[in-house]
C-alpha cells in the first residue's frame, strides 16, 4: 500500500497530455532533446543528481574494501568483534550506514524517478506531441509522405529521446561522475597513479572525439534508412489485397528487398565506425590497467602504500574499466538514438502551413449560403486547376457540379472545406471568409460524404457517433435507418465475436463492402445533421435498389439545407435546382438539367455519350 501510494506520486510528477499552444519542435537533434526536457527539468534534475551520488557511492565502496584490509591488518584476531569495534566502531557503522541506508535510498528513488517518472511520462510526453503536430498538417503533407515513415518517426521519437536521456544519465553521467571519483582518490594515494588514470581519460577524449562526428553521420542515415523500409512495409501490408489481386509478390518482394539492402549497406557502414570504436577503447584499457596495477605493486614494494591501497585501487579502476565498456556498449544505442532524434526532427520541425489566423472567431452560420469569388488554385503551379471561378450558392439550394475527369470538382470542395488554401481570390461561408475562421468551426457546419470511403478501424458505433460524438444510441440508430445501413449492421460479427453496431471494421473498413462502407458514412453525416452538405459520388458504390431508398431518405433530409453534389452518374443529380459543369478550370455552363439539354452543349454532350450513366472519359 505505502509502496503504491509513493509510485502515485511519482507517476503524477509530469503530465504527458498537458495542452501546449505551440507543439512545434526545433529541427536540430539537440535543440529537438532540449524542447522536451525542459518540460521535466525536475525529473532529469532528480536523476542527475541521484545517479551523481550514487556514482560518488560506487566508487567510495573500494575505498571502503581498502580501509577495511588496513583494518584488520592492523588489528589482534583474537579480540574478535569487541576488539574491532572497540578501537574503530564508529568508522566501520559509519561505513555500514553509508552502504545499507543511503545507498538504497540513492538507487530506490532513482528507480522511482526513472521506470515511474521518466518512462510513462516523459516517453509519452514526447509521442504526444509529435502526434499533436503532425495530425495538425496539411493534407499536402500527408500526401506527401507515406503513413507508415509519419507512424514510424512519431512513434520512435518519444523512444529515441527518452532512451538517449535516460542513457545519458544512467551510463554516462555515471561513468563521468565515477571516473572524476576515481581520479580524486587514487590521485590522493599517490599523484602518479593519479597521472595514469588522466592520461586514460584524456585519450578516451581523443577517441571519442574522432568517432563520434562519424558515428552520429552514420547513425543519421541508418535511421532515415529505418524510416524508410518501415515505409515499404507497411503501404505492402495495407495494399496487399491489390498485390494479390494482381500477382505481383516477387515484384514486391523485390521492391521490398531493395529496401533491405539499401538499409543493410548503410547498417554496414554504421557498425564498422562502432566495432573501431570497441577495439580502439578494449586496447587502452588493457595498456592502462597493466600499468597502473605495475605501477602500483612497485609503490607497494617500496613501502610507499599499504595492502589496503593496492586492492583499493586495482578494484577501483577495474571496475572503471568495467564501465567503460558498458559505457561503450551503450555508445551504439547512443549514437542511434540521436540519429533517430535528428530524423524525426526533420519532419515533426516541419511548420503547419495552414493555420487560423491568430483570434480567428468561430464562423457564424447565419445562412448556409456559399460564394466562390473570382477563385484560383493551382497545387502550386502557375496554371492548369481552377482559374477565375465564381460562383454562388444560395442558402437552402441544391447544386450539382459536373465536369470530365480533372476538370476540378473535387478541388473546388476540398477549398471550400479549407484543405488547402486559395492562391487568388476568395471563398465565403455565410459572408465569412473561410481563411478568418478557425478552420474546426467551418467543416462543423458542413456534413460530405466522399467517393472513397475510408472508415477507421473502430466499431461501427465509433465511425458513426464522429458525426456527432454527444448523440444518443436511437439517433445513430435512426441515422443507420435512413441511410438504408441498419439491415447488414445486425448482421456483423467480427473475428473477436463483437456484433453489431460493436462490431469493428478493419483498417480503412476493408471488412465491409464498398456499398456498406458508403451507407456508413452516409449514417454519419445524417447524424452530423449541418446545414451544408456536400456530396461527392455518394451514392456510386450502391446498387440502384439501395441508391433508390437512399435517395428518398436524403430528399428528406436535404430539405433547408444548402447541397453541392458532384456526380458522375448524371442521373443522380438531373432533380437539383442547378447544374453547374466545369471545363478547364472555369464555369462553362448552368442551369436546369432541362436548360442544359435543349442548350446543346457540354452538359448535353455528357448526357448523350453516357454508358450505364457515367460520363465518358473523353
Amino acid at each position: 500500500m505505502i509502496f503504491r501510494s509513493i509510485s502515485r506520486l511519482f507517476e503524477s510528477w509530469i503530465d504527458p497530455f498537458r495542452p501546449r499552444d505551440n507543439y512545434r519542435p526545433p529541427e536540430k537533434a539537440l535543440a529537438f532533446v532540449w524542447h522536451f526536457v525542459s518540460q521535466a527539468k525536475g525529473a532529469f534534475l532528480a536523476m542527475l543528481v541521484l545517479g551523481g551520488v550514487v556514482a560518488m557511492l560506487e566508487a567510495g565502496l573500494f575505498w571502503f574494501t581498502g580501509r577495511l584490509v588496513d583494518l584488520l591488518d592492523g588489528a589482534t584476531p583474537a579480540a574478535g568483534w569487541a576488539g574491532l569495534l572497540g578501537d574503530h566502531g564508529l568508522e566501520i557503522l559509519g561505513m555500514a550506514f553509508i552502504v545499507l541506508v543511503v545507498r538504497f535510498l540513492a538507487i530506490a528513488l532513482g528507480a522511482l524517478v526513472e521506470e515511474q517518472t521518466v518512462v510513462p511520462g516523459f516517453f509519452n510526453m514526447v509521442r504526444w506531441q509529435a502526434h499533436a503536430q503532425v495530425s495538425r498538417q496539411s493534407l499536402t503533407f500527408f500526401n506527401n509522405e507515406s503513413s507508415g515513415r509519419v507512424v514510424s518517426r512519431v512513434w520512435s521519437a518519444g523512444q529515441a529521446t527518452g532512451d538517449l536521456m535516460v542513457s545519458l544519465l544512467q551510463v554516462v553521467w555515471f561513468m563521468l561522475v565515477y571516473t572524476m571519483t576515481t581520479l580524486t582518490l587514487i590521485s590522493s594515494l599517490d599523484l602518479r597513479l593519479g597521472g595514469i588514470v588522466a592520461a586514460w581519460i584524456v585519450v578516451f577524449g581523443l577517441i571519442a572525439r574522432y568517432f563520434v562526428p562519424r558515428v552520429r553521420k552514420h547513425a543519421r542515415e541508418t535511421a532515415d534508412m529505418s524510416s524508410m523500409i518501415n515505409g515499404r512495409l507497411t503501404d505492402s501490408y495495407a495494399n496487399i489485397q491489390t498485390l494479390k489481386l494482381f500477382s505481383r509478390e516477387e515484384d514486391n518482394d523485390r521492391f521490398i528487398r531493395d529496401g533491405f539492402e539499401q538499409f543493410r549497406r548503410t547498417l554496414i557502414r554504421f557498425t564498422r565506425h562502432l566495432t573501431g570504436v570497441r577495439a580502439s577503447l578494449a586496447f587502452l584499457s588493457g595498456l592502462m590497467i597493466t600499468a597502473i596495477g605495475a605501477m602500483a605493486i612497485e609503490l607497494w614494494m617500496r613501502g610507499e602504500i599499504t595492502t589496503g591501497s593496492v586492492a583499493f585501487t586495482l578494484g577501483l579502476v577495474l571496475r572503471m574499466n568495467m564501465l567503460l565498456g558498458r559505457m561503450m556498449g551503450q555508445f551504439n544505442a547512443v549514437m542511434r538514438n540521436i540519429g533517430t532524434i535528428q530524423n524525426s526532427a526533420d519532419m515533426l520541425a516541419a511548420p503547419v502551413t495552414l493555420i487560423d489566423k491568430p483570434g480567428a472567431p468561430e464562423l457564424v452560420m447565419r445562412e448556409p449560403s456559399i460564394r466562390f469569388d473570382n477563385v484560383r488554385f493551382n497545387y502550386g503551379r502557375e496554371a492548369g486547376v481552377i482559374e477565375g471561378l465564381s460562383l454562388a450558392i444560395g442558402a437552402g439550394e441544391r447544386v450539382g457540379i459536373v465536369g470530365r475527369s480533372g476538370a476540378g470538382k473535387s478541388t473546388l470542395v476540398n477549398l471550400l472545406l479549407r484543405f488547402y488554401d486559395v492562391q487568388g481570390g476568395r471563398i465565403l461561408v455565410s459572408g465569412q471568409d473561410v481563411r478568418d475562421v478557425k478552420q474546426e468551426s467551418l467543416r462543423k457546419h458542413i456534413g460530405m460524404v466522399t467517393q472513397d470511403t475510408a472508415l477507421l478501424n473502430r466499431s461501427i458505433r465509433d465511425n458513426i457517433l464522429f458525426g456527432r460524438g454527444d448523440a444518443s444510441d436511437q439517433a445513430m440508430a435512426q441515422a443507420a435507418a435512413e441511410a438504408e445501413a441498419d439491415g447488414f449492421i445486425a448482421d456483423l460479427v467480427d473475428h473477436k465475436g463483437r456484433k453489431a453496431y460493436d462490431a469493428h471494421v478493419g483498417e480503412r473498413g476493408v471488412k465491409l463492402s464498398g456499398g456498406q462502407r458508403q451507407r456508413v458514412a452516409i449514417a454519419r453525416m445524417l447524424l452530423k445533421d449541418a446545414p451544408i452538405l456536400v456530396f461527392d459520388e455518394p451514392t456510386s458504390a450502391l446498387d440502384s435498389e439501395v441508391e433508390a431508398a437512399i435517395q428518398q431518405n436524403l430528399e428528406r433530409q436535404m430539405r433547408g439545407k444548402t447541397v453541392l453534389v458532384i456526380a458522375h452518374r448524371l442521373s443522380t443529380i438531373a432533380h437539383l435546382d442547378r447544374l453547374v459543369v466545369i471545363d478547364g478550370g472555369r464555369i462553362a455552363e448552368e442551369g436546369s438539367h432541362e436548360a442544359l439539354i435543349a442548350r446543346g452543349g457540354i452538359y448535353a454532350d455528357l448526357w448523350a455519350r453516357q454508358s450505364g450513366g457515367f460520363i465518358a472519359p473523353d
